[in-house]
């Protein structure tokens, strides 16, 4: 990019309004590196894209500032009107408007200094390792039952924290993990207090202390603590400090919440609300049963009226049977009939051919010495015995001759 000075060498030299601001753009930003400024946000304006804007001013003069959103997403706490803060930025131009500005890199609350780079240092730290991915987070179960809490027995916040358990979910209980929350060690304890949380049989840890400095508030912003909420084995909800307030407890932990008494709020549902949901569940049951109840009657009725009554099924069924019977007896005694007739005409028939009617007559039967009847006078000889059956007995006969037909 060239220099503001290569263009004005010459007295002659015109300049567009674009090229005379590309070059004090590169003017401004050659001449002043990444530097600290301090001053007091106003006029502060977050935009859908997520880029921040807003002037840096103190008592004599302002000076306008942008945050693009990578960075805006990376800062450890939320900016507000009002705030003394320390911007680290470079100095450069808005072409288009010819506005003098910061392009600002990372902010920290005035006076925090170093303790606030050590903050930004492991955030990024933490971040590279990938512990605030959101893949990682936890969710936390729909039906809390038994909820760890980790904070200071003396801590204002847990009084807001139970009476709100007390008065959302009275049936979950709650295990208090004494630590300190800030003060030397005050890391250390809380890392061992979130371990013991893990280690007991519980739905999920809620982390929380009340506000404070970043001073206060810096034993959750400690490595150890981290790394303790990353390993623990039940979700981890934070509700450190207020809601202006940013840990890197909050960034690592399965739920950030704004406040204590907000952390609570969320950690488990209300159980009102459950309760009218199952009463609403209820009656809609309630009014679908009916529903079905109504539908199925109104088939039945219909079924019911398309059914033939059974005593007027009973009634046609002892007609067909009367009619079958007087059939049956009709067919009976037709057929008795005709057997009958049938047995008088062979009876007639039989005797006629009956041997004793013929004796009757006058006739005879003889019977050789065989027992057979004698029918031809060949077969017989003198002196032969026969037995002479009549109509009345029988007699017993010798033949004298015999008479052959010629």
């Amino acid at each position: 990019m060239s220099s503001l000075s290569s263009f004005v060498t010459s007295a002659e030299a015109v300049l567009s309004v674009s090229e005379l601001n590309r070059a004090v753009r590169g003017e401004l930003e050659a001449r002043f590196p990444l530097f600290w400024v301090a001053g007091e946000i106003s006029s502060l304006t977050r935009a859908a894209s997520g880029h921040l804007y807003f002037t840096l001013k103190d008592a004599h003069a302002q000076v306008r500032c942008a945050i693009w959103r990578n960075k805006a997403q990376l800062l450890g706490f939320r900016p507000e009107n009002g705030q003394k803060v320390e911007a680290r930025a470079l100095v450069t131009l808005y072409e288009a408007r010819g506005d003098y500005q910061l392009s600002v890199e990372t902010l920290r609350l005035a006076g925090q200094g170093r303790l606030f780079e050590r903050f930004l240092e492991l955030k990024a730290k933490l971040e590279a390792e990938g512990l605030f991915r959101p893949e990682l987070k936890r969710p936390l179960p729909a039906f809390v039952r038994r909820i760890a809490i980790v904070t200071s027995p003396q801590a204002a916040a847990l009084q807001d924290v139970l009476a709100t358990l007390a008065r959302r979910a009275p049936h979950v209980a709650l295990t208090l993990f004494p630590t300190p929350v800030q003060g030397e060690g005050a890391g250390q304890r809380i890392a061992a207090a979130l371990a013991a949380a893990s280690a007991s049989d519980h739905d999920a840890i809620l982390l929380c202390r009340g506000g404070g400095s970043m001073e206060d508030l810096w034993a959750f912003n400690e490595e150890v603590v981290a790394r303790a909420i990353r390993a623990a084995r039940w979700p981890v909800v934070s509700g450190v400090g207020h809601e202006t307030d940013f840990s890197i407890a909050d960034f690592v932990a399965d739920l950030r919440a704004p406040t204590p008494t907000a952390a609570a709020e969320q950690i488990c549902v209300d159980c009102q609300s459950w309760l009218d949901r199952l009463s609403h569940l209820y009656r809609r049951m309630s009014r679908h049963q009916g529903n079905r109840l109504a539908q199925w009657a109104q088939r039945l009725d219909h079924l019911a009226a398309r059914l033939p009554s059974p005593a007027r099924q009973l009634a046609t069924r002892r007609e067909r049977l009367a009619m079958l019977t007087r059939r049956l007896h009709h067919a009976f005694a037709h057929t008795t009939a005709l057997r009958r007739k049938r047995l008088e005409s062979s009876a007639q028939a039989l005797r006629q051919l009956d041997p004793q009617a013929v004796l009757a007559r006058g006739y005879a039967i003889a019977f050789g010495a065989d027992g057979k009847a004698v029918r031809d006078a060949a077969g017989l000889q003198a002196k032969d015995a026969l037995r002479v059956t009549l109509a009345r007995g029988s007699v017993s006969a010798e033949v004298i001759s015999v008479t052959r037909d010629s």
